[in-house]
């Protein structure tokens, strides 16, 4: 079946496979460095406490046999090993079963991760990660041509993360129809970049411009996938352009890394691939099958983009194989932060000194500049903007994590950036919200401020370490 293979697009697939699994390296390893804080038997979000409510078919997951946190480093550490292998080519050096059965495994360690991540693990990229993830499976190695079926479900997976993310805007916040939603993004964006100072105070009839691309590029450019060559490597193109516009301007994790790598499978390359074998019947057979998977369950996510009530980055299953994506379907206008503060003094008076602690990514000082920390993903950084958005956010381990920084429990301060008691824990600790908005340009290059802020008011009390 010369239509069955597509060895036009190997140097594609090469491309989306290395790059995948770097992104897969990245993963593992955050989650190795930061899972006893968050997750562990002592962490904010036990997940014990979590599997002992939840059957294995709502949350698939190694950890349902048992869990520890010296075996939850073990599958975290040997993902990332794995994921490393991967990347510098060991999945191209082995036969094609062996290829796949590599590509199965990270997926497989990724999933059980993520499904019982909780809230760390709400976001649209892990099921981004896993949905490309699994579809790699199916690619082979440089032993078959890239077959064409999947190379489609790539790109159907890529029109819904680009559709999707279009159509939540337009039926979302207003200001994406009169194009003034980036004249706040750049500034109130989850966690900016060291890049977003400039590109907030670029002139806003560029604002605009940049607001009238995104649609184009959103919800134009991706019907060009489906056409013929070179259409479909012109519309590719575009989306990679974009997608690094979105690496520079803010931090995003890995998503617009997975989806530029999709994009990637849609460039027709010119030179020949490396020589290839006839395709076994078997690989053919797995690969009908994956396609045939990929269709059923494309039903719920496909009605989910018609809808008038759209939802964004859903799993209609617990194995997370046809998602629905979407980002930004609201602008938030003002920028709230919460800092932390503690104090070493016995009792509280008007003169008590209060000293802050530093998160590594989200804003804090004004003079420091924001950090470049995607596609690494700073999971308890990222759920801090969201508490400041609303306490709803926060619950069930905001005040767990004052008691830990009360007691300044280890590996809660290791996911710290600065902790202004390294030695003694402090007596008490409070969080307060501040407004924070972007300097001028007079204040960052004269006096190197990089945000102006103005307290709101307390966020939460006073507390104390209440231990006997």
């Amino acid at each position: 079946m010369e239509w069955f293979a597509a060895p036009e697009y190997w140097l594609g697939r090469l491309i989306f496979q290395r790059g995948l699994a770097v992104l897969y390296a990245v993963a593992f390893v955050g989650a190795a460095l930061q899972f006893r804080a968050l997750l562990g038997e002592r962490g904010l979000l036990p997940i014990p406490r979590y599997l002992a409510r939840t059957p294995f078919r709502r949350s698939p997951s190694l950890f349902h046999v048992r869990y520890s946190d010296r075996f939850f480093a073990v599958v975290a550490w040997s993902g990332a090993a794995l994921a490393v292998a991967v990347a510098v080519g060991l999945a191209d050096l082995v036969p094609l079963w062996a290829s796949m059965a590599l590509w199965l495994a990270l997926w497989a360690l990724y999933l059980s991760i993520v499904n019982v991540g909780q809230r760390w693990y709400a976001f649209g990229w892990e099921s981004l990660l896993l949905e490309a993830g699994f579809l790699a499976i199916f690619l082979g190695n440089d032993s078959v041509a890239p077959p064409l079926l999947v190379l489609l479900a790539a790109r159907w997976l890529l029109f819904r993360v680009e559709f999707g993310a279009g159509l939540i805007k337009l039926r979302g916040d207003p200001c994406w129809r009169n194009l003034t939603c980036l004249y706040y993004h750049h500034e109130t964006q989850p966690m900016p970049g060291p890049l977003s100072w400039f590109f907030h105070h670029l002139p806003r009839p560029l604002h605009r411009v940049e607001a009238a691309a995104n649609h184009v590029a959103q919800l134009v450019v991706p019907f060009g996938l489906f056409a013929p060559q070179p259409v479909a490597s012109v519309a590719a193109v575009l989306i990679i352009v974009t997608q690094l516009w979105l690496v520079f301007s803010g931090n995003f994790s890995w998503l617009n890394w997975v989806t530029l790598l999709l994009a990637a499978t849609a460039v027709a390359a010119g030179p020949p691939g490396p020589p290839a074998t006839s395709t076994p019947l078997w690989f053919t057979v797995a690969v009908f099958g994956y396609v045939a998977l990929v269709l059923v369950l494309s039903y719920r996510p496909l009605a989910n983009l018609l809808s008038s009530r759209q939802a964004m980055n859903a799993s209609f299953d617990p194995l997370r194989l046809v998602n629905t994506y979407g980002a930004f379907g609201d602008i938030t206008r003002v920028r709230q932060e919460i800092v932390f503060e503690g104090t070493d003094a016995a009792h509280l008076d008007a003169d008590t000194v209060w000293r802050e602690y530093e998160f590594k990514g989200k804003p804090g000082d004004p003079r420091r500049r924001p950090r470049q920390w995607a596609p690494y993903h700073l999971r308890l950084d990222w759920l801090m903007w969201f508490a400041a958005l609303s306490p709803s956010y926060a619950r069930g381990w905001f005040v767990p994590l004052v008691t830990r920084l009360l007691r300044n429990d280890p590996d809660t301060l290791r996911l710290l950036r600065h902790c202004p008691f390294p030695d003694t824990p402090p007596t008490y600790l409070r969080a307060r919200l501040y407004e924070y908005h972007f300097s001028s340009p007079t204040e960052l290059f004269r006096e190197g401020i990089w945000w102006r802020r103005t307290l709101l008011g307390d966020f939460l009390p006073p507390m104390s370490d209440e231990r006997p």
